[in-house]
């Protein structure tokens, strides 16, 4: 099949892919990891707590299929890592992990942002271009893909939604791996995988986070993004 040819839907099946999640007690990772273990994915949540990081999990419910480990083990066990750490402990964390993520699909949903009374969140200056720029420049043998800028966590974790209503920007350098990622935001409900360019074209993705945080604020909402035509 050509590039032509190719269209969104033309992904693989992700249905077997275990999960990590790195900082995965924060909300947003807490958030997507219910969302993935209700889709049916193993789901293995890190935190520098073995014991913290259990119970997220048991937060989570009995019944769902999320455990929790150290962030080591997190990154080893998953077929796909997602990093949703606070920006302030970005590189360290995976500068500690290099080895445990060489191989690896790893999702940065990291965003860069600060606040300031007044003015509200902006986007902060990254001196490799991005969250996710950094990490494919820490991480030389992972394949970094940037996803899940946009999510909502109050509604990732509300029971009363029962479909997320967004569409998910996917950036990445390698095709497989960028499909992949779109395929496992199409296993959420209501929530779609849109390949939106190359890793370099990640800074404003992660910057237009501090947009969506105005709207938010302004409209009491928990906006998120639709592409249209595609």
């Amino acid at each position: 099949m050509t590039e032509q040819q190719r269209t969104p839907y033309d992904l693989p099946d992700a249905s077997g892919v275990t999960i990590g999640i790195l900082g995965g007690t924060g909300d947003q990772g807490k958030g997507l990891a219910r969302r993935f273990a209700l889709a049916g994915h193993r789901v293995i949540i890190g935190s520098r707590s073995a014991e913290r990081a259990q119970q997220a999990a048991d937060d989570l419910g009995a019944d769902l299929p999320v455990s929790g480990a150290e962030n080591p083990v997190a990154a080893t066990e998953g077929d796909v890592v997602i990093v949703a750490v606070p920006w302030d402990g970005h590189r360290a964390l995976l500068e500690s992990l290099r080895a445990e993520l060489a191989g690896k699909i790893v999702v940065d949903c990291v965003n860069p942002l600060g606040f300031e009374k007044g003015k509200g969140a902006y986007a902060l200056p990254v001196e490799e271009g991005s969250a996710a720029e950094q990490a494919a420049a820490v991480l030389p043998d992972s394949r970094v893909v940037a996803a899940f800028h946009h999510v909502s966590a109050v509604l990732l974790l509300d029971p009363e939604v029962d479909e997320m209503e967004l569409d998910i920007l996917v950036l990445g350098n390698d095709r497989e791996a960028t499909d992949l990622v779109q395929a496992l935001a199409g296993r959420i409900p209501g929530m779609r995988g849109v390949y939106g360019g190359r890793l370099h074209n990640a800074h404003q993705i992660e910057a237009f986070t501090a947009n969506l945080i105005s709207m938010n604020r302004r409209y009491k909402a928990h906006a998120g993004l639709r592409i249209t035509d595609v």
